[in-house]
């Protein structure tokens, strides 16, 4: 049984089990009036009428169900006013309706090329990433139509059998009309995270068709239609988890699956045994597969917890990245960047520097380091990736006799150098994790504020002049010259310094040694120094003195220079063959072509001195003066979200990538 259990026991299933089930009930609640009355072209319609509506808000930053909701009500309202106002049946209006709205979301998303990934989530849903917040609306719209169907349960009968009659009975037909308009709509609105526009009238019609053919009367046409609907929901994303397709598309395929079943069954259950037999038929079925699933006890192995779990945290179908940021005065904040939510996390004396290494924050403050986890990482497998978030916090403090230099962590090791004695210091970052500072090694170093990089069980140490790999005992292993070498950036290729004739990449030999092999620039020129780049990726952008953007890409070993208008202050390469992202002194974002140099869009002046430039797989964040920007690279560099924390963000990193 460990195939139907193990999928639920990872946390966004079970939140996606969870919401799915609100869902099924929802949908078979206001499903049922639908299909009663015919109304499944209307439901059509308005899922499809939400698109407009939920482009705008994802292209000002509002919150998409805002969108979806005032889209829903503008297709509602215009359906009745065209119904009233035209001789035009209202199939003919709804028609008219659904293919505007529908060309007009279009021609919406059409004009921002990073509505890709969105527009995937809007019309197929995205239910393995539902939320607890999203499980709560759920509970709010199946509330409230549970007590507008219970409270318009007569009057919504007899409109779905004979609205004359309605209206002779004095149970204002048309007022009921507009009231079951207003539960499809909040139906529509709330699911649609859950299985998309295109596919939320799966779970609206075809749960409640199949349960109308087991059922005559309407209390237990929806008591059936709910139970229809948990059993796609259970088995979609069984399907979904072991096959690796769409839960949304998955679970409301089996909704209909459920419905052609049932067709069948009816008919072979009519012939064969009658009416009684055709009445018992679906409990003859609950019975078979509670029967299926009731075996004796047989006992499950323990599940062994997912690749980098930590107790506390929380497995998440999508990364959840955080900015960690601090102002002058040491006040240290997390943003995190899904839920727009800030938590101070204390502060601290003198911070002169942040860096990060993707999963932890390192604070250099007096004579201390202190390890901040924003509080989500990624960790990649190559083949897949797995994605964790739980409560930031400052997890650990180490301290010493003198100020810390660079700190970097890599391979499950944290290396700090002490510039002042000449010192580098590799601590047990699990161990740090739980709060306890473990000193793994110490060796000696060359005097200058260089940088240690656990790589492949070994060490690569700067020197002013070279890089050396060094054994955990600190003995060398191997040397490479390089002038005043640079931090290093890691990338599936190797880790890369920077070095005033090129770059100096690293990579493990077949016995995990440590090889260096230069990339000399093509010309002589200024050096690059600190490369930016998109985790992961082999391309790093670094400023080129005052003539431009130098461009390295690793795996073709090859460099480009790319002379710009005006000098720049920082850049970073987003690695997707064509962009590189450069901001100049007066705090405006360039965007240039990786290949020609080309600026291709630009941003107005943000001002702000030294400003931050953070990059990850669709965003870009650019600290300047008193606010954080989300850029958009893919869309022209537009500003998709600013935020402005309640600290100066002087030194800004992101976590979580």
């Amino acid at each position: 049984m460990d195939w139907l259990i193990a999928p639920f026991e990872v946390s966004f299933v079970f939140r996606a089990l969870c919401g799915g089930l609100l869902v099924s009930a929802l949908c078979a609640l206001v499903g049922t009036w639908v299909v009663l009355r015919g109304m499944a072209f209307l439901g059509e319609a308005l899922s499809h009428g939400m698109l407009p509506g939920v482009g705008l808000a994802m292209l000002f930053g509002a919150h998409p169900l805002l969108g979806a909701a005032a889209s829903a009500a503008a297709m509602t309202a215009g359906v009745t006013l065209v119904g009233r106002r035209s001789r035009l049946s209202q199939d003919t209006a709804i028609a008219l309706l659904f293919v505007g709205m529908l060309a007009l979301g279009v021609v919406i998303v059409s004009r921002s090329r990073s509505f890709a990934v969105d527009l995937t989530a809007i019309l197929f849903g995205d239910i393995l990433a539902m939320r607890w917040s999203d499980i709560g609306l759920l509970l709010g719209a199946l509330a409230l139509a549970s007590v507008v169907s219970l409270a318009g349960y007569r009057p919504f009968l007899a409109l779905a059998f004979d609205p004359r009659k309605a209206a002779t009975l004095g149970l204002h037909p048309a007022r009921a009309h507009y009231l079951q308009l207003g539960l499809i709509t909040v139906t529509i609105v709330a699911s649609y995270q859950a299985v998309g526009t295109l596919l939320v009238v799966g779970l609206l019609i075809a749960p409640p068709a199949t349960a109308a053919l087991w059922a005559n009367r309407v209390p237990s046409i929806m008591a059936l239609a709910t139970g229809f609907g948990a059993l796609a929901t259970v088995a979609g994303l069984l399907v979904s988890w072991h096959a690796g397709t769409a839960a949304g598309a998955t679970i409301a395929a089996v909704a209909v699956l459920l419905f052609f079943v049932s067709l069948a069954a009816r008919r072979v259950s009519w012939r064969r045994t009658g009416r009684a037999g055709f009445k018992i038929a679906p409990l003859a079925a609950g019975c078979l597969l509670l029967a299926g699933c009731a075996s004796g006890p047989v006992p499950e192995p323990k599940a062994e917890p997912p690749h980098g779990y930590v107790p506390g945290a929380e497995e998440m179908a999508e990364p959840q990245t955080r900015l960690v940021y601090a102002d002058p005065a040491g006040r240290l904040e997390v943003l995190d960047l899904s839920e727009e939510r800030t938590r101070p996390l204390g502060t601290f004396d003198r911070p002169d520097r942040l860096t990060q290494d993707g999963r932890f924050a390192y604070l250099s403050s007096g004579n201390a380091l202190h390890v901040v986890d924003g509080g989500a990482w990624t960790v990649d497998h190559g083949d897949h990736k797995h994605y964790y978030r739980r409560e930031p916090a400052v997890r650990a403090r180490i301290d010493s006799e003198s100020a810390p230099g660079a700190a970097l962590g890599n391979d499950g090791k944290l290396a700090v150098v002490y510039p002042a004695t000449g010192t580098a210091a590799v601590y047990d970052l699990a161990k740090l994790e739980e709060g306890r500072v473990e000193r793994l090694a110490g060796f000696q170093l060359a005097p200058h504020d260089g940088f240690v990089l656990p790589f492949s069980g070994r060490y690569l140490a700067t020197e002013p002049s070279a890089v050396v790999a060094r054994d955990g005992t600190g003995a060398p292993l191997a040397r490479a010259d390089c002038a005043e070498p640079s931090r290093p950036a890691v990338t599936r290729a190797g880790a890369v310094f920077g070095c005033a004739g090129g770059a100096l990449l690293a990579t493990a030999g077949e016995d995990g040694a440590p090889r260096f092999e230069a990339i000399n620039y093509p010309d002589p020129g200024p050096r690059a120094r600190a490369f930016g780049h998109r985790p992961g990726s082999g391309t790093l952008a670094s400023v080129a003195g005052d003539q431009g953007v130098w461009v390295l890409d690793v795996p073709a070993r090859r460099w480009t220079l790319l002379h710009t208008p005006r000098p720049m202050v920082t850049a970073a390469a987003v690695g997707d063959g064509r962009t590189v992202l450069a901001v100049d002194a007066d705090g405006r974002l360039h965007g240039l072509d990786q290949r020609t140099g080309q600026v291709t869009a630009s941003t107005e002046p943000f001002g702000g001195a030294a400003p931050s430039l953070e990059v990850d797989g669709s965003r870009a964040y650019l600290g300047s003066g008193e606010v954080i920007r989300e850029i958009d690279y893919a869309d022209r560099l537009r500003v998709a979200r600013t935020f402005t924390p309640a600290v100066r963000p002087a030194l800004v990193v992101e976590t979580g990538r």
